[in-house]
Protein backbone atom coordinates (compact mmCIF):
# COMPACT_ATOMS: atom_id res chain seq x y z
CA UNK A 1 0.00 0.00 0.00
CA UNK A 2 0.95 3.53 -0.83
CA UNK A 3 2.58 5.76 1.85
CA UNK A 4 1.53 9.34 1.93
CA UNK A 5 2.32 11.35 4.96
CA UNK A 6 0.47 15.00 4.58
CA UNK A 7 0.47 16.24 7.83
CA UNK A 8 3.26 18.45 8.33
CA UNK A 9 1.87 20.89 9.73
CA UNK A 10 1.83 18.32 13.24
CA UNK A 11 5.51 17.74 12.76
CA UNK A 12 7.65 17.14 9.66
CA UNK A 13 10.01 14.29 9.00
CA UNK A 14 13.56 15.35 10.12
CA UNK A 15 16.16 15.72 7.59
CA UNK A 16 18.84 13.28 6.80
CA UNK A 17 21.48 16.62 6.97
CA UNK A 18 20.14 17.71 10.12
CA UNK A 19 20.42 14.05 11.90
CA UNK A 20 23.93 13.49 10.35
CA UNK A 21 24.74 17.07 11.89
CA UNK A 22 23.26 16.21 15.27
CA UNK A 23 25.01 12.64 15.69
CA UNK A 24 28.51 14.01 16.28
CA UNK A 25 27.35 15.80 19.76
CA UNK A 26 25.60 12.57 21.20
CA UNK A 27 28.75 10.38 20.12
CA UNK A 28 32.21 12.73 20.28
CA UNK A 29 31.09 16.13 21.78
CA UNK A 30 28.99 15.14 24.48
CA UNK A 31 29.85 17.99 27.09
CA UNK A 32 27.92 20.20 28.46
CA UNK A 33 28.20 23.71 26.83
CA UNK A 34 28.32 25.04 30.40
CA UNK A 35 31.33 23.35 31.08
CA UNK A 36 35.04 25.10 31.14
CA UNK A 37 37.08 22.21 29.35
CA UNK A 38 37.51 20.78 26.07
CA UNK A 39 34.30 19.01 25.75
CA UNK A 40 31.88 21.24 26.97
CA UNK A 41 33.59 24.21 24.86
CA UNK A 42 33.37 22.32 21.41
CA UNK A 43 29.87 21.73 22.38
CA UNK A 44 29.35 24.86 23.12
CA UNK A 45 30.72 26.36 19.87
CA UNK A 46 28.21 24.31 17.89
CA UNK A 47 25.00 25.71 20.41
CA UNK A 48 27.04 29.29 19.41
CA UNK A 49 27.21 28.27 15.90
CA UNK A 50 23.19 27.00 16.25
CA UNK A 51 22.42 30.34 17.68
CA UNK A 52 23.79 32.32 14.58
CA UNK A 53 22.33 29.69 12.15
CA UNK A 54 18.63 31.04 13.61
CA UNK A 55 19.93 34.44 14.22
CA UNK A 56 20.36 34.64 10.03
CA UNK A 57 16.78 32.56 9.21
CA UNK A 58 14.89 35.40 10.97
CA UNK A 59 17.36 38.10 10.24
CA UNK A 60 18.03 39.28 13.81
CA UNK A 61 20.24 41.20 14.97
CA UNK A 62 22.54 39.84 17.53
CA UNK A 63 22.76 36.07 17.65
CA UNK A 64 22.01 37.02 21.74
CA UNK A 65 18.90 38.07 21.06
CA UNK A 66 18.01 33.89 20.52
CA UNK A 67 17.02 32.13 23.65
CA UNK A 68 16.71 28.13 23.48
CA UNK A 69 13.56 26.44 24.69
CA UNK A 70 12.46 23.14 24.51
CA UNK A 71 9.85 23.86 21.66
CA UNK A 72 7.37 26.33 20.29
CA UNK A 73 4.77 26.13 23.46
CA UNK A 74 7.70 26.98 25.47
CA UNK A 75 8.66 29.79 23.59
CA UNK A 76 5.24 31.19 23.78
CA UNK A 77 4.74 30.99 27.56
CA UNK A 78 7.33 32.23 28.03
CA UNK A 79 7.30 35.26 25.90
CA UNK A 80 3.62 35.64 26.89
CA UNK A 81 4.01 34.96 31.18
CA UNK A 82 7.65 36.05 30.96
CA UNK A 83 7.06 39.14 29.37
CA UNK A 84 3.65 39.93 31.71
CA UNK A 85 5.24 39.23 34.97
CA UNK A 86 8.57 41.44 34.22
CA UNK A 87 6.53 44.32 32.87
CA UNK A 88 2.90 44.15 35.41
CA UNK A 89 4.05 47.32 36.85
CA UNK A 90 3.25 48.73 33.84
CA UNK A 91 -0.40 47.42 32.96
CA UNK A 92 -1.89 44.08 32.92
CA UNK A 93 -3.78 44.25 30.04
CA UNK A 94 -2.85 41.75 26.79
CA UNK A 95 -4.44 41.18 23.22
CA UNK A 96 -4.32 37.91 21.84
CA UNK A 97 -7.14 36.92 18.95
CA UNK A 98 -9.40 33.88 19.22
CA UNK A 99 -7.62 31.75 16.49
CA UNK A 100 -4.44 31.41 18.30
CA UNK A 101 -2.87 28.33 19.35
CA UNK A 102 -3.37 26.62 22.29
CA UNK A 103 0.09 27.49 23.76
CA UNK A 104 -1.15 30.94 23.37
CA UNK A 105 -4.94 31.00 24.42
CA UNK A 106 -4.38 28.97 27.59
CA UNK A 107 -1.30 30.71 28.79
CA UNK A 108 -3.21 33.99 27.90
CA UNK A 109 -6.19 32.44 30.32
CA UNK A 110 -3.70 31.45 33.13
CA UNK A 111 -2.67 34.74 33.71
CA UNK A 112 -6.43 36.13 33.74
CA UNK A 113 -7.49 33.37 36.25
CA UNK A 114 -4.24 33.42 38.30
CA UNK A 115 -2.13 36.12 37.89
CA UNK A 116 -4.93 39.32 38.08
CA UNK A 117 -4.36 39.87 34.25
CA UNK A 118 -7.25 40.94 31.58
CA UNK A 119 -7.28 39.80 27.87
CA UNK A 120 -8.90 41.19 24.73
CA UNK A 121 -9.63 38.44 22.26
CA UNK A 122 -9.91 39.96 19.23
CA UNK A 123 -12.63 38.39 16.42
CA UNK A 124 -11.70 37.05 12.92
CA UNK A 125 -13.23 37.48 9.25
CA UNK A 126 -14.27 34.40 7.14
CA UNK A 127 -10.91 33.98 6.41
CA UNK A 128 -9.65 33.80 10.04
CA UNK A 129 -7.94 37.08 9.84
CA UNK A 130 -8.13 39.90 12.15
CA UNK A 131 -8.43 43.57 11.84
CA UNK A 132 -5.62 45.73 12.48
CA UNK A 133 -8.65 48.42 12.69
CA UNK A 134 -9.87 46.08 15.77
CA UNK A 135 -6.36 45.42 16.96
CA UNK A 136 -5.80 49.78 17.37
CA UNK A 137 -9.26 50.10 19.26
CA UNK A 138 -8.69 47.38 21.76
CA UNK A 139 -5.45 48.84 22.58
CA UNK A 140 -5.87 50.64 26.29
CA UNK A 141 -3.51 52.99 28.45
CA UNK A 142 -2.92 49.70 30.55
CA UNK A 143 -2.20 47.33 27.43
CA UNK A 144 1.26 46.08 28.07
CA UNK A 145 1.52 43.15 25.60
CA UNK A 146 0.21 41.70 22.05
CA UNK A 147 0.42 38.06 20.77
CA UNK A 148 -0.64 37.49 17.33
CA UNK A 149 0.11 34.41 15.19
CA UNK A 150 1.68 35.01 11.75
CA UNK A 151 0.31 31.43 10.29
CA UNK A 152 -2.57 29.69 11.90
CA UNK A 153 -1.80 26.54 12.24
CA UNK A 154 -5.01 25.10 11.20
CA UNK A 155 -6.27 27.00 8.28
CA UNK A 156 -3.34 28.10 6.78
CA UNK A 157 -4.21 32.37 6.97
CA UNK A 158 -0.75 34.57 7.24
CA UNK A 159 -2.23 37.70 9.72
CA UNK A 160 -1.36 41.20 8.53
CA UNK A 161 1.82 41.02 11.17
CA UNK A 162 3.73 44.03 9.87
CA UNK A 163 0.25 46.15 10.27
CA UNK A 164 -0.51 45.01 13.33
CA UNK A 165 3.54 45.44 14.63
CA UNK A 166 3.47 48.91 12.99
CA UNK A 167 0.23 49.88 15.24
CA UNK A 168 1.46 48.35 18.27
CA UNK A 169 4.88 50.01 18.06
CA UNK A 170 3.09 53.80 17.41
CA UNK A 171 1.36 52.89 20.64
CA UNK A 172 3.88 51.61 22.40
CA UNK A 173 2.87 47.90 23.03
CA UNK A 174 5.22 45.03 22.61
CA UNK A 175 4.64 42.60 19.98
CA UNK A 176 5.19 38.81 20.35
CA UNK A 177 4.49 36.59 16.85
CA UNK A 178 3.96 32.97 17.45
CA UNK A 179 5.96 32.02 14.16
CA UNK A 180 6.23 28.13 14.66
CA UNK A 181 4.19 27.36 11.01
CA UNK A 182 5.84 30.19 9.22
CA UNK A 183 9.67 30.20 10.17
CA UNK A 184 11.10 27.33 8.05
CA UNK A 185 8.13 27.20 5.46
CA UNK A 186 8.45 31.12 3.94
CA UNK A 187 10.40 34.34 4.68
CA UNK A 188 10.62 35.19 8.28
CA UNK A 189 12.22 38.65 8.89
CA UNK A 190 11.79 40.39 12.51
CA UNK A 191 13.49 43.43 11.60
CA UNK A 192 10.82 44.25 8.00
CA UNK A 193 8.01 42.85 10.60
CA UNK A 194 8.66 45.00 13.13
CA UNK A 195 8.06 42.18 16.05
CA UNK A 196 9.77 42.10 19.46
CA UNK A 197 9.28 38.61 19.91
CA UNK A 198 8.87 35.59 17.96
CA UNK A 199 8.60 32.04 18.57
CA UNK A 200 9.71 28.94 16.51
CA UNK A 201 10.11 25.25 16.51
CA UNK A 202 12.60 23.12 14.87
CA UNK A 203 10.43 20.22 14.25
CA UNK A 204 7.84 22.10 12.14
CA UNK A 205 10.77 22.43 9.19
CA UNK A 206 12.35 19.16 9.46
CA UNK A 207 14.77 19.43 12.53
CA UNK A 208 14.14 17.22 15.74
CA UNK A 209 11.36 17.39 18.26
CA UNK A 210 11.74 19.28 21.45
CA UNK A 211 13.85 21.94 20.71
CA UNK A 212 12.57 25.84 19.91
CA UNK A 213 14.03 29.10 20.11
CA UNK A 214 12.24 32.20 21.16
CA UNK A 215 13.66 35.57 19.52
CA UNK A 216 13.58 38.40 22.09
CA UNK A 217 14.57 42.00 20.77
CA UNK A 218 17.50 43.33 22.72
CA UNK A 219 16.11 45.44 25.40
CA UNK A 220 12.65 43.33 26.37
CA UNK A 221 13.01 42.38 30.00
CA UNK A 222 11.74 38.72 30.45
CA UNK A 223 11.20 37.26 33.76
CA UNK A 224 12.07 33.22 33.60
CA UNK A 225 9.58 30.72 33.86
CA UNK A 226 12.20 27.54 34.19
CA UNK A 227 14.27 28.76 37.39
CA UNK A 228 18.02 26.99 37.70
CA UNK A 229 21.37 27.87 36.40
CA UNK A 230 22.42 30.80 34.00
CA UNK A 231 21.59 29.23 30.51
CA UNK A 232 20.86 31.52 27.87
CA UNK A 233 21.64 34.20 30.10
CA UNK A 234 19.57 33.94 33.10
CA UNK A 235 16.43 33.84 30.85
CA UNK A 236 15.63 30.28 30.87
CA UNK A 237 17.79 27.27 33.12
CA UNK A 238 18.48 23.79 32.51
CA UNK A 239 21.43 21.80 30.94
CA UNK A 240 21.21 22.93 27.00
CA UNK A 241 19.72 19.54 24.45
CA UNK A 242 23.27 20.17 22.59
CA UNK A 243 22.19 17.88 19.83
CA UNK A 244 18.37 19.28 19.53
CA UNK A 245 20.28 22.62 19.34
CA UNK A 246 22.63 21.70 16.96
CA UNK A 247 19.63 20.01 14.93
CA UNK A 248 17.44 23.18 14.75
CA UNK A 249 20.51 24.91 13.66
CA UNK A 250 21.35 23.05 10.96
CA UNK A 251 17.72 23.09 9.64
CA UNK A 252 17.70 26.91 10.15
CA UNK A 253 20.56 26.86 7.88
CA UNK A 254 18.94 24.48 5.11
CA UNK A 255 15.84 26.51 5.27
CA UNK A 256 17.68 29.62 4.67
CA UNK A 257 19.52 28.43 1.58
CA UNK A 258 16.73 26.66 0.04
CA UNK A 259 13.80 28.71 1.13
CA UNK A 260 12.98 30.56 -1.92
CA UNK A 261 13.10 27.39 -4.65
CA UNK A 262 11.19 24.84 -2.07
CA UNK A 263 8.33 27.83 -1.15
CA UNK A 264 7.62 27.85 -4.96
CA UNK A 265 7.53 24.03 -5.25
CA UNK A 266 5.27 23.28 -2.16
CA UNK A 267 2.95 26.14 -3.04
CA UNK A 268 2.78 24.98 -6.22
CA UNK A 269 1.62 21.14 -4.83
CA UNK A 270 -0.52 23.29 -2.46
CA UNK A 271 -2.65 24.78 -5.59
CA UNK A 272 -2.79 21.40 -7.04
CA UNK A 273 -4.62 19.71 -4.29
CA UNK A 274 -7.02 22.63 -4.02
CA UNK A 275 -7.86 22.66 -7.37
CA UNK A 276 -7.94 18.75 -7.43
CA UNK A 277 -10.70 18.69 -4.72
CA UNK A 278 -12.36 21.78 -5.55
CA UNK A 279 -13.03 20.09 -8.83
CA UNK A 280 -13.90 16.48 -7.85
CA UNK A 281 -16.00 17.01 -4.85
CA UNK A 282 -19.03 18.79 -4.49
CA UNK A 283 -20.45 20.42 -1.32
CA UNK A 284 -17.23 21.44 0.45
CA UNK A 285 -15.68 24.74 1.90
CA UNK A 286 -12.72 26.07 1.55
CA UNK A 287 -10.84 26.91 4.54
CA UNK A 288 -8.26 30.03 5.17
CA UNK A 289 -7.70 32.79 2.78
CA UNK A 290 -7.45 31.89 -0.85
CA UNK A 291 -4.35 33.79 -1.21
CA UNK A 292 -2.37 34.96 2.36
CA UNK A 293 -1.65 31.60 3.60
CA UNK A 294 0.93 29.26 4.54
CA UNK A 295 3.11 27.47 1.29
CA UNK A 296 1.71 24.03 2.21
CA UNK A 297 -1.93 24.44 4.02
CA UNK A 298 -4.77 22.66 2.71
CA UNK A 299 -8.38 23.13 4.82
CA UNK A 300 -11.07 21.84 3.69
CA UNK A 301 -14.54 20.86 5.63
CA UNK A 302 -16.85 18.48 3.03
CA UNK A 303 -20.63 18.59 4.47
CA UNK A 304 -22.33 15.51 5.73
CA UNK A 305 -19.54 13.86 7.06
CA UNK A 306 -16.95 13.74 10.50
CA UNK A 307 -13.48 14.52 10.00
CA UNK A 308 -12.74 11.54 12.07
CA UNK A 309 -14.36 9.24 10.29
CA UNK A 310 -12.67 10.57 6.86
CA UNK A 311 -9.42 10.47 8.95
CA UNK A 312 -9.68 6.38 9.50
CA UNK A 313 -10.80 6.01 5.86
CA UNK A 314 -7.76 7.85 4.78
CA UNK A 315 -5.52 6.01 6.78
CA UNK A 316 -6.72 3.14 5.72
CA UNK A 317 -5.32 3.99 1.94
CA UNK A 318 -2.13 4.97 3.64
CA UNK A 319 -3.23 9.09 3.57
CA UNK A 320 -1.85 10.65 6.73
CA UNK A 321 -3.54 13.78 7.43
CA UNK A 322 -5.80 15.61 10.03
CA UNK A 323 -8.90 17.20 11.30
CA UNK A 324 -7.03 20.30 12.99
CA UNK A 325 -4.04 20.45 15.84
CA UNK A 326 -2.22 18.11 16.52
CA UNK A 327 -2.28 19.77 20.13
CA UNK A 328 -6.15 18.89 20.51
CA UNK A 329 -6.48 15.53 18.28
CA UNK A 330 -8.04 13.65 21.33
CA UNK A 331 -10.86 16.00 21.74
CA UNK A 332 -14.47 15.75 20.08
CA UNK A 333 -14.98 19.45 20.09
CA UNK A 334 -14.58 21.01 16.43
CA UNK A 335 -12.43 23.71 16.11
CA UNK A 336 -12.13 26.92 18.00
CA UNK A 337 -10.82 28.10 14.95
CA UNK A 338 -12.93 27.33 12.18
CA UNK A 339 -16.30 28.30 14.53
CA UNK A 340 -14.42 31.66 14.83
CA UNK A 341 -14.51 32.16 11.21
CA UNK A 342 -18.25 31.93 11.12
CA UNK A 343 -19.14 27.65 10.20
CA UNK A 344 -21.72 25.61 12.06
CA UNK A 345 -20.64 23.04 14.58
CA UNK A 346 -21.89 20.41 11.81
CA UNK A 347 -19.81 21.89 9.41
CA UNK A 348 -16.82 22.21 11.17
CA UNK A 349 -16.69 18.75 12.11
CA UNK A 350 -16.14 17.62 9.04
CA UNK A 351 -13.03 19.17 8.55
CA UNK A 352 -9.51 17.91 7.14
CA UNK A 353 -6.37 19.32 7.30
CA UNK A 354 -3.41 18.18 4.66
CA UNK A 355 -0.02 20.30 5.27
CA UNK A 356 2.58 19.42 2.56
CA UNK A 357 6.56 20.09 2.93
CA UNK A 358 9.26 19.57 0.70
CA UNK A 359 9.34 16.17 0.64
CA UNK A 360 6.03 15.42 -0.75
CA UNK A 361 6.33 14.84 -4.47
CA UNK A 362 3.51 15.51 -6.94
CA UNK A 363 2.60 11.63 -7.40
CA UNK A 364 1.27 12.06 -3.88
CA UNK A 365 -1.41 15.06 -4.66
CA UNK A 366 -2.60 12.59 -7.21
CA UNK A 367 -2.92 9.43 -5.56
CA UNK A 368 -5.03 12.02 -3.11
CA UNK A 369 -7.41 13.40 -5.61
CA UNK A 370 -7.68 9.63 -6.73
CA UNK A 371 -8.79 8.17 -3.36
CA UNK A 372 -10.25 11.40 -1.43
CA UNK A 373 -13.58 11.74 -3.80
CA UNK A 374 -14.47 8.06 -3.33
CA UNK A 375 -13.91 7.99 0.72
CA UNK A 376 -16.30 11.10 0.84
CA UNK A 377 -18.75 9.73 -1.23
CA UNK A 378 -18.67 6.27 0.60
CA UNK A 379 -18.79 8.05 4.01
CA UNK A 380 -22.19 10.23 2.94
CA UNK A 381 -23.99 7.28 1.63
CA UNK A 382 -24.08 6.45 5.39
CA UNK A 383 -25.41 9.69 5.87
CA UNK A 384 -28.99 10.42 6.52
CA UNK A 385 -28.73 13.86 6.06
CA UNK A 386 -27.01 13.59 2.81
CA UNK A 387 -28.95 13.66 -0.57
CA UNK A 388 -27.66 13.51 -3.57
CA UNK A 389 -29.00 15.64 -6.34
Amino acid sequence: MKKVYMDNGATTRTHPEVLQAMEPFFLENYGNPSSVHGFGQEALKGTEKARDEVKKLINAADPQEIIFTGGGTEADNLAITGYAMANRERGRHLITSVVEHHAVLHTCEYLEKEMGFSVTYLPVDKYGMVSAADFREAIREDTILATIMSGNNEIGTLQPIKELARVAREQGVTFHTDAVQSVGSMPVDVQDWGVDMLSLSGHKFHGPKGVGALYVRRGIKLHPHIHGGAQEKKRRGGTHNTPGIIGLGKACELARKNLPEKEKEVSALRDKLIKGIQDNIDEVVFNGHPEQRLPGNVNFCFRYIEGESLLLSLDLEGIAGSSGSACTSGSLDPSHVLLATGLSHEVAHGSLRLTLSIFNEEEEIDYVIEKLPGIVEKLRQMSPLYQKS
